[in-house]
């Protein structure tokens, strides 16, 4: 017997017949008492249902899902609808939530690439009435576990972020944990063993209702093609509570790392462990692989989980770089590769317009990608990514020109010397070729980009870390 599944009676909902706020067995008051890591009880207080449909609870929770915006889901209502939508049946599905008797609508099925481009991710949408109440339990439920996590717990949590997990994995490094096990979980989303999860959130929150429509927000189908499909297992992304509930199934995994005396980082389903050797990080990795499966019905992705220097992998987005017996971060080649892809569309875009409409769409994703990777101590990256945007535009300016008659004028016009004028013009080389060369560069000088407003992604970077 699965530790926890005592409770599960306590658990699982009844069988329902409506969808969306239909009616359903299964009622309770039930009360809420707030636990500390150790398990002992907190002070009593009201059903935590209560709490999640309290006014000031339910307005913070419409303001940030109308700020969060987002897809519609299978019901087709946008979050501009939602307030309406609650001023109309709000009475109603009150009276459902504090019953008992709330059933969500299925989630509809939609597939994003991977930032690595191999394969897809499942996202499972709720309609935005379900975001809104699954953002009023998120908010009420998170001041009960997150003071509880791990220390080495950073992935969507109040206060911390991904840049925090990259500080203390460098920390880490430095303090002689020169190999990691970076180990993938498979397909950890779609695989959350439901009862295992609902064991672990009834060791904290003792309200029926709450465990009742959390478990059917788990249970919820899913509508892909018209068709609705039950889900027996799996967290699906996409919803407020979907990451918190990863944290409280994980936060086992963190206990089990501090137990053993390990220093690791997660964030969300990525989780590293740091070690003194290669024969230690495969004993770990070896270790919890049996953990996660026995424990948490998990299963560890071996073609994608190993054991190397922190040098030869990525985490967050950065990777580490020796010198001189420091460890300095520079931004990992997948994730210069990944800005690349996301400049692309853009650039293609502009060949039709003016260089400053494109400037200033290209700094709209820029800024935001510095900002993230402003941690990374090597310049190295940003002046890459600064020369290679440069010549990008360079590029566009060059076709728009079009014909050799058209860019002889407009180089002497720049003031370049007629031999480099012809050579440029009708050279009968092609426009990235001719956007690297010696005349465009002085036709289109990187002074004059900026005047335009391109941001350098290196003097942001220097900016951003307060050395200029």
């Amino acid at each position: 017997m699965i530790e926890g599944d005592a409770d599960k009676g306590a658990e699982k909902p009844p069988r329902t017949r409506k969808a969306g706020g239909g009616t359903a067995g299964g009622t309770g008051t039930g009360r809420q008492a707030s636990t500390a890591r150790g398990g002992e009880a907190g002070e009593e207080r009201p059903g935590l249902m209560e709490e999640v449909v309290r006014r000031e609870n339910l307005l913070a929770a419409l303001k940030r899902v109308v700020r969060n915006g987002g897809a519609p889901g299978v019901d087709g209502m946008t979050v501009e609808e939602l307030g309406e939508h609650c001023r109309k049946h709000w009475t109603r599905i009150r009276e459902e939530l504090l019953g008992g008797r709330y059933v969500p609508q299925p989630v509809r099925r939609v597939e994003i690439p991977k930032p690595d481009g191999k394969g897809v991710r499942l996202l499972g949408i709720p309609t935005v009435t379900d975001r809104f109440i699954q953002q009023a339990l998120l908010q009420t439920m998170t001041p009960i576990f997150d003071p509880t996590f791990s220390e080495g717990s950073f992935g969507f949590r109040p206060g911390r972020g991904p840049l925090d997990g990259v500080k203390r994995a460098r920390e880490h490094i430095e303090a002689g944990h020169g190999w990691v096990v970076d180990m993938d979980l498979e397909k950890f989303f779609d695989r959350v063993n439901h009862d295992v999860l609902m064991a672990r959130v009834a060791r904290r929150v003792k309200d029926r209702r709450v465990l009742l429509l959390i478990r059917r927000y788990l249970q919820a189908g899913v509508m892909e093609g018209g068709l609705v499909s039950p889900r027996t297992e799996g967290t699906p992304q996409g919803g407020p509570l979907s990451p918190l509930l990863s944290n409280i199934l994980l936060d086992e995994l963190d206990r089990e790392l501090e137990r053993r005396g390990h220093r690791f980082v997660r964030y969300a389903d990525d989780c590293n462990v740091y070690v003194k050797s290669k024969a230690a990080g495969e004993r770990v990795l070896a270790s919890l692989e049996r953990y996660l499966n026995k424990r948490l019905r998990l299963q560890v992705n071996r073609d994608k989980s190993a054991v190397d220097r922190p040098s030869k992998r990525k985490f967050l987005g950065y990777t580490v770089r020796a010198n001189r017996g420091l460890m300095r971060l520079k931004v990992a080649p997948q994730s210069l590769a990944r800005l690349k892809a996301k400049l692309r569309p853009i650039l293609r875009r502009g060949r039709g317009r003016n260089l400053v409409g494109v400037i200033e769409e290209l700094n709209r994703v820029t800024r935001g990608w510095v900002a993230y990777f402003r941690l990374a101590d090597v310049k190295a990256d940003f002046e890459e990514a600064d020369a290679w945007i440069r010549r990008k535009l360079r590029c566009i300016q060059w076709r728009q020109w079009k014909t050799p008659r058209t860019r002889q004028r407009e180089l002497r016009r720049r003031g370049l010397e007629e031999t480099w004028v012809k050579r440029a013009a009708c050279g009968g080389k092609g426009p990235w070729r001719n956007a690297g060369a010696f005349p465009m560069n002085i036709a289109l000088p990187t002074a004059t980009l900026q005047r335009w407003g391109l941001v350098s992604l290196a003097r942001e970077r220097s900016r951003l870390q307060g050395t200029i």
